[in-house]
């Protein structure tokens, strides 16, 4: 995708308080329709990639040198979405936000969990997984979890053996079976359900990951029940370990065959739904948890941990046979977090006021019959605590550090030119949109709720003359990756 076509598909937005009216309208008119749930539930999959950078898979950056043809040809047979975004812009807030729908500042989740941490998603809080099974669905989640567990006595992945007891694990939030490691870096130990079932070589557990999946799918073929599953990779985040037959295979060195492997995954999950006959019965859903880590890849600026656009717009395909138009562009903006709302309304469920209060139902844009934008705004934050709230072309950062930077994507995708100072008005209605969003402890209709922690934004504080500010300072150049 050359620059032009990237600028393109930022849409027009309307700017003024019509915008404000058309995507509640877009919405209402979704939330009212007959639910889209036929006789027969469809089977629905999430593959998350971590750290996979928008500009990395071909298909939505034309000169990428990276492979990745399974992922390429999901986007051919269904919908791509060029301007969709994950909760955060580093991996453990994020997944709170895929599987809560709810945003992750909400709890002051910023950074990332270690090994030890505790369970973030909070007991009693309904996950994506958690409500689908309460409506008949059979839930399965395999890879990187990065949510928290409760490990008891062992402070450390060094301590962990073989049989060693993990409590309020996935298995406690909504998913039947559970095979996986708690994060990247702790690849080797892993996990079955609520212990640890053996130590691996790094090397060995993608492709462990990928034959649970397709052994999964095998056996949920045979007792016809819907299901559920979220299949976590940690693809391409280090350890860049690809097994001994993708080495080489993408011509771009370790890191590319690392790529080319977790698109293998994708390709073995999309084999066995053809295999079993179960292709046309299942939604099947392709994202990133984050921007690439130290890759920039204009016209975005930056990369992983960043407010900017490189941070969190993430690649985002999705394929229902029979149901999305193959081949179609969806130019509208989306979030992570709302698969919970769309799952929902697939299913004909309606999310009760303490769930899902940042999730919208992105199901209009998959079926092709939106009439505009369904999401009235877009929250994103960076790993260092700085907020940004996107509206249309609009998009108002609040730094930690107080200065604020308002960016015009439609014209200035690249963040390069602050346009705060000529543009009061729309900075005004978006900072109050935002502190509506807090106070409310949520962005969607419904009662207020209470956000887990006591939040508020930053006291603006006035930019330097001349300055960009923005993590730490001025624009930085940084060297293009490939």
């Amino acid at each position: 995708m050359n620059r032009r076509d990237f600028c393109k598909s930022l849409g027009t937005g309307a700017v003024a308080l019509a915008l404000l009216k058309w995507t509640r309208a877009a919405r209402g008119e979704a939330s009212g329709a007959a639910p889209a749930a036929a006789a027969t539930k469809p089977n629905i999959i999430f593959i998350l990639f971590d750290d996979l950078g928008y500009g990395e898979p071909p298909g939505f950056r034309r000169d990428s040198p990276f492979k990745t043809p399974n992922l390429d040809r999901l986007a051919q047979e269904g919908v791509k979405f060029s301007d969709a975004h994950c909760a955060a812009a580093v991996c453990t807030p994020t997944r709170y936000g895929v599987l809560t729908g709810r945003y992750p500042f909400r709890i002051g989740q910023f950074g990332v969990l270690s090994f030890p941490s505790k369970p973030i998603i909070e007991k009693d809080r309904m996950t994506v997984a958690s409500m689908l099974k309460a409506r008949g669905y059979h839930t399965a989640c395999f890879g990187k979890w990065h949510l928290g567990m409760d490990w008891g006595d062992v402070k450390s992945e060094a301590a962990a053996r073989t049989g060693t007891p993990v409590a309020d694990g996935p298995t406690t939030r909504g998913f039947d079976v559970f095979c996986g490691y708690t994060e990247a870096r702790s690849i080797r130990t892993v996990i079955e359900n609520d212990r640890v079932l053996g130590m691996y070589e790094p090397v060995e557990v993608q492709p462990l990951m990928a034959k649970k999946a397709v052994e999964y799918i095998d056996a949920r073929a045979k007792d016809g029940k819907p299901f559920f599953l979220y299949q976590p990779l940690s693809i391409p985040h280090v350890p860049h370990v690809p097994a001994k037959e993708f080495e080489g295979k993408s011509g771009q060195g370790v890191y590319g065959d690392w790529i080319y492997e977790g698109d293998w995954v994708v390709g073995q999950i999309v084999e066995a739904l053809q295999r079993n006959g179960l292709a046309a019965g299942t939604l099947l859903i392709v994202s990133s948890d984050n921007g690439a880590e130290g890759r920039e890849y204009p016209p975005l600026r930056g990369s992983k941990r960043s407010i900017y656009e490189g941070g969190h717009r993430e690649p985002f395909v999705a394929r229902w046979p029979g149901k999305i138009r193959p081949g179609s562009v969806c130019e509208d903006t989306v979030c992570l977090n709302d698969l919970l709302a769309t799952c929902a309304e697939i299913v004909g469920a309606k999310l009760p006021d303490n769930a899902g209060e940042d999730s919208v139902s992105i199901l209009p844009h998959l079926l092709g019959t939106a009439q505009g934008p369904v999401r009235e705004a877009t929250v994103h934050q960076s790993s260092g605590g700085d907020l940004a709230i996107r509206q249309g072309p609009w998009k108002l950062i609040f730094l930690k550090n107080g200065k604020r930077e308002l960016y015009n994507l439609k014209e200035d995708l690249s963040e390069t030119r602050d346009v705060l100072a000529a543009n009061p008005d729309v900075v005004e209605r978006l900072a109050k949109l935002m502190q509506q969003f807090i106070d409310n402890g949520r962005s969607t209709s419904g009662a207020p709720q209470k956000n887990g922690i006591h939040f508020e934004l930053p006291k603006p504080v006035a930019a330097a003359a001349g300055g960009e500010g923005g993590e730490g300072g001025g624009r930085k150049k940084r060297k293009k990756a490939q």
